[in-house]
């Protein structure tokens, strides 16, 4: 882990509404924001931002958050940044899928800030 301060947190949503209120509520928490529109933006995007969790929709265009998690876990820099899965789908058999594949967690939308935010603090202990 790094000593740098804030910890910084790429918020992947295909909604440029919930992407705006990840950045609100992230900013307001205190942490360092990155946005991206999709899977494959957030890819473009990782190297960049080097991230210290990823918060990502499942249903986006190009890359869903399914095949961002696989890229990500198959990779050697990033392969141990906690994914934290946001979205508004509920059946165990897609929770347990992206628990698989290697999501950290499971946040439903609407999210409520605060429990973002409690979310985040128990995955990143800085």
């Amino acid at each position: 882990m790094r000593d740098r301060c804030p910890a910084h947190v790429l918020a992947v949503d295909d909604s440029l509404t919930m992407r705006e209120l990840l950045r609100a509520a992230l900013h307001d928490a205190g942490y360092a924001v990155t946005l991206a529109s999709d899977g494959r933006e957030a890819l473009d995007r990782l190297a960049e931002a080097a991230p210290d969790l990823i918060v990502t929709d499942l249903n986006m265009p190009r890359l869903d958050g399914f095949g961002l998690i696989e890229a990500v876990r198959s990779g050697q820099q990033a392969a141990r940044i906690p994914i934290l899965v946001l979205t508004t789908e509920t059946g165990q058999d897609l929770k347990d899928r992206a628990r698989r594949i290697g999501a950290t967690g499971w946040i439903g939308k609407p999210f409520d800030d605060a429990a973002l935010v409690a979310t985040i603090r128990r995955v990143l202990p800085y």
